[in-house]
């Protein structure tokens, strides 16, 4: 059964910083794409970046600069690292990972929910004024 774990949110003030560490089963690691998501009361859940089974990152443009994903296949995580937040990117951030692992089409092929079949539980960040 796979599982992804998040761990990392909390409550900071706006300029900080915060890691978000998503951790899974071995195999999860050889997905073609695994990426965050976040969610916000009362709005969608939204891309905020991708990394492909390649190395290949994507970032949603309100976060590029800011944020940085990657992923440590040896330890199976998945990290985002978020410098300068803002109080906007306050919300439930979620890991999530294609189910494929072969036939990878790239880190841009990844643009919504549908495109990831199995999810964290989510991990909240609140970035406060």
């Amino acid at each position: 059964q796979v599982q992804l774990v998040e761990s990392g949110g909390g409550s900071v003030q706006a300029g900080g910083s915060l890691k978000l560490s998503c951790a899974g089963s071995g195999w999860i690691f050889s997905s073609c794409g695994m990426g965050w998501f976040r969610q916000a009361p009362g709005n969608e859940r939204e891309l905020v970046s991708v990394i492909s089974s390649d190395g290949v990152t994507t970032y949603a443009h309100s976060v590029k600069g800011r944020f940085t994903i990657s992923r440590d296949n040896a330890k199976n995580t998945l990290y985002l690292q978020m410098n300068s937040l803002k109080t906007e990117d306050s919300a439930m951030y979620y890991c999530a990972a294609d189910a494929k692992t072969s036939w990878c089409s790239g880190a841009y092929y990844y643009r919504s929910v549908a495109d990831f079949a199995y999810w964290g539980q989510g991990t909240q960040v609140t970035v406060s004024s």
